[in-house]
C-alpha cells in the first residue's frame, strides 16, 4: 500500500484559542470556550484539497487531573470534525509523570497514526505552538513548522520553520509539496 503524506496538528493554540486562566493562556476545559481560529477552517480545507491527510495530536493532562469532563472533550471535538475536513483525532489524556508513550514530545501518537493510516512521516509534518510538539515530530521524523498563535515562543533551531499562523504554515506547506 502506497503511504501518505499528513500534516499532524496540535490542538490548543494551533488551531482553536487559548482561555486565560490564572495569569496565563490555557486549553479551553468547557466547550463553550472551545472557539476555532478563523483561519482554522479554510487552512484546513485547503491543506486537505492539496491531498494531505490531517491528524490532530493533542495532550490533555486535565482529564488525568480531574479539570476536564470527557463529554466537554467530546463535543469540542464533535464540532472540530464537523467543522473541518480533519481525519483523525488521537488524544494523550495523562500528566507528564504518568510516562506514557503518547504524550508530547513522545511521537507515540504520530506514530500510531502512521502505523494506522500507512503515512509517510519523512514527507510529513507537523504544525505545534509548543516546543513538545516540534520535539515529538522531531523523533517521528516528520518536518517541523512553528506557529506563534500559541504558548511557547518561536524556537532557534534550524530544522523548524516559524509561522505566524496556521493560514501562513498551511500556505507554505501547500507551496512545497
Amino acid at each position: 500500500m502506497r503511504q501518505r503524506r499528513a500534516v499532524f496538528l496540535d490542538r490548543d493554540g494551533v488551531l482553536n484559542e487559548l482561555v486565560e486562566r490564572d495569569g496565563g493562556r490555557f486549553s479551553p476545559r468547557r466547550f463553550d470556550q472551545f472557539k476555532l481560529f478563523p483561519w482554522c477552517v479554510g487552512a484546513l480545507t485547503d491543506l486537505s484539497n492539496s491531498g494531505l491527510f490531517l491528524v490532530v495530536v493533542t495532550n490533555q493532562p486535565d482529564i488525568a487531573r480531574g479539570l476536564l469532563e470527557l463529554a466537554e472533550l467530546s463535543a469540542m471535538h464533535e464540532l472540530l470534525h464537523a467543522s473541518t475536513p480533519v481525519n483523525k483525532i488521537y488524544t494523550c489524556p495523562h500528566e507528564t509523570r504518568d510516562n506514557c508513550l503518547c504524550r508530547k514530545p513522545q511521537p507515540g501518537l504520530l506514530l500510531n497514526a502512521a502505523q494506522e493510516f500507512h503515512l509517510d512521516l519523512s514527507q510529513s509534518w507537523i504544525i505545534g505552538d509548543r516546543l513538545s510538539d516540534l520535539e515529538a515530530g522531531r523523533r517521528a521524523g516528520t518536518r517541523l513548522a512553528h506557529v506563534a498563535t500559541g504558548q511557547d515562543p518561536t524556537p532557534i533551531d534550524t530544522d523548524v520553520l516559524s509561522f505566524v499562523d496556521l493560514r501562513q504554515a498551511a500556505d507554505h506547506i501547500i507551496s512545497v509539496i
